[in-house]
Formats: C-alpha cells, structure tokens, sequence
C-alpha cells in the first residue's frame, strides 16, 4: 500500500517555507499552505506570533508544532481524499497527492480518470468511467483492473503530466505574470 510519509517528503520539497508573493494567487502561503484557500489553518496563528519574533520567517524552521500541523493539513486536505492509504501503488498516489495539492483534488482525481479512459484500448480493457472527480470505487476499481494489465504505471502518469502540464501553459497563457512560476510548476510534471 502507498505510503503517506514517502508521499509528503515529495510534496514539501516542492512546496518550500514561508512566502508572500503578490503574484502567487494563494498569496501568503507557508509549505504550501494558502491562507486565502485556508483562512483558518491551525499553522496561521503560530506563524503570526512567529512574525513578532526575531528572524521571522526563518524562526519558523524549528517549530515541530508548526511542522505537524503541516503534515496533518495535508493528509486530512489531500491524501484521505482520495484514500491515498488504499492504493498499491506509490508512483500514482505520489502524483494524485502532489497534483492535488498543487491543483485540487477533484482535478488530480479528473486527471487519473480522463488517462484511465484514455488508456482502455477503446473500452477493450474495461468501460469508460465518469471523469467527475470523485475517487469512488468505480474509479479504485478501474486503477487496479489497469495496474494488473499494465503492471507498471508509466503511462498512466505520462498522461497525467501532460494533462497538468497543459493547464500550466494554458494558465500562463491567459496570465502572463504567471509565467514566473513556470519552472516550479514544471519541476511537478
């Protein structure tokens, strides 16, 4: 079975410390964490007591409880929401958890049903399924009839990248400051 902690070092390498960019949609945002998206955040208190200190934000490195909190955001927030714990295979929930929490979670989950669709051999290898979001059983059950026939998820999470790479360009297409978070961004697919 997928292993949250294996998952969540992948994530907070991507998802760094504190930051307040007025590009960044989220605005300020510590690991990730984006206090428009998540105004009421445990972590947000800790982290303005810690602006009050002496080297804020670089204070903040050393508090556990802070940390905690962060893994226990991104657990209940992305991981529970697609039963990340049920999956048997790593690679697919790495990428659903980190699409989920660079994108939402009904995406990553759209994301991992269009390829699964799209990867049928036209329903030769089992029926279309709903492209709608949910991580129900129908969308469990068609990941697992897909990783007994394939064994190896490569395409799946090839087609995955490309989907989330296209809404990447697409966003900096419409929003051209966005392009300075291209790298980043791409660093994911």
């Amino acid at each position: 079975m997928a292993d949250f902690e294996k998952a969540y070092t992948v994530i907070a390498a991507h998802e760094g410390g504190y930051v307040n960019d007025v590009n960044d949609r989220g605005g300020e945002t510590y690991k990730g964490i984006s206090r428009r998206f998540h105004p009421d955040w445990i972590g947000w208190r800790r982290i303005d007591a810690a602006k009050r200190g002496s080297g804020f934000p670089n204070n903040l490195s050393s508090d556990v409880d802070v940390d905690n909190a962060v893994k226990r955001f991104y657990k209940k927030q992305y991981w529970d929401k697609f039963s990340g714990d049920t999956l048997r295979d790593q690679q697919v929930a790495t990428e659903l958890f980190d699409v989920g929490v660079n994108m939402g979670v009904r995406r990553a989950v759209r994301f991992l049903q269009d390829s699964l669709n799209l990867l049928n051999r036209n329903e030769q290898a089992y029926a279309d399924i709903s492209a709608d979001g949910v991580f129900g059983p129908v969308t469990a059950g068609v990941l697992r009839t897909y990783l007994r026939q394939e064994r190896h998820p490569r395409y799946l999470l090839r087609l995955m990248n490309i989907l989330q790479g296209d809404l990447y360009v697409a966003a900096m297409r419409a929003h051209p400051p966005q392009e300075k978070f291209a790298r980043g961004w791409l660093s994911r697919t």
